[in-house]
């Protein structure tokens, strides 16, 4: 367990007032909203690559594509991933509670695991930029199907499952280094970002561009930052508020709305 990180109560509840007062909220969530559900984060003291720094060749495209030995590799990661036995935690719900009070515009992930969709968030409401591990595609015919479908067939022996139409290479939905993001996804973010009057970040440390771009363009616009992360991030100082602490636990706090006094 690492060392808990005190909560200034002052910035919490600050960033509670102005929730409660936005009515056009941006959610851009990384990976840190999931490490409570069992998911590692990546750059993390403990994360995925800082452990391992042949996990993240794994994660580039050029190197699966040119690579069987990193495909069979991938394969034997994804079969093992915590994902799947992962669920959404309080901050993946405390999102949907947002959305509840009728306050979200949108809810930018870059996160792969789908945790977002299964707390209840409205699929049309979350935009997730660099895409879903849940799904394979293949690279030569676009075939996509369920990823449990391949992970079956690696269970049932198969080192590398190839595309059941053409049996071209299969990849997840998610995107690798070297792809490029859904132009339609970035899109969807930039406009969210340029049209809310708040963005509340949580568990990035908003090193990963374009992603973390939206912060300025939303700064730009005139909304208020909310920045929620147990670390400091690149863009702390655009923020209005910044609020360190473990995300399953001030994340609810700050989208309770303010009680009135009497």
């Amino acid at each position: 367990m690492g060392q808990r990180v005190s909560v200034d109560l002052a910035d919490l509840n600050r960033a509670r007032d102005w929730i409660d007062a936005a009515s056009r909220v941006v959610v851009l969530s990384g990976a840190g909203i999931s490490t409570d559900s069992g998911i590692p984060d990546f750059r993390g003291p403990q994360g995925t690559w800082t452990r391992n720094p042949e996990a993240e060749k794994m994660a580039t495209i050029q190197h699966y594509l040119a690579d069987p030995d990193v495909r069979r590799r991938s394969w034997q990661n994804r079969l093992t991933s915590p994902t799947w036995d992962a669920r959404p935690n309080a901050g993946h719900r405390a999102v949907v509670e947002l959305e509840r009070r009728g306050k979200l515009l949108a809810l930018v992930t870059q996160n792969v695991d789908g945790l977002h969709l299964l707390a209840g968030s409205d699929p049309a409401r979350v935009i997730e930029i660099h895409g879903n591990a849940r799904a394979t595609v293949c690279w030569s015919c676009g075939d996509r199907r369920p990823m449990e479908e391949a992970l079956d067939r690696v269970r049932a022996g198969e080192e590398e499952p190839g595309c059941p139409v053409c049996g071209g290479i299969l990849k997840s939905t998610t995107v690798h280094f070297g792809e490029p993001l859904v132009a339609a996804d970035l899109a969807r973010a930039e406009d969210a970002a340029s049209t809310c009057d708040l963005m509340l970040t949580v568990g990035t440390t908003l090193t990963v561009h374009p992603a973390a771009g939206l912060v300025p363009v939303a700064a730009a616009a005139g909304a208020r930052i909310v920045v929620v992360n147990a670390e400091p991030t690149a863009y702390d100082h655009l923020a209005d508020a910044v609020v360190r602490g473990q995300i399953s636990e001030v994340l609810p706090e700050i989208v309770q709305p303010v009680q009135a006094t009497p």
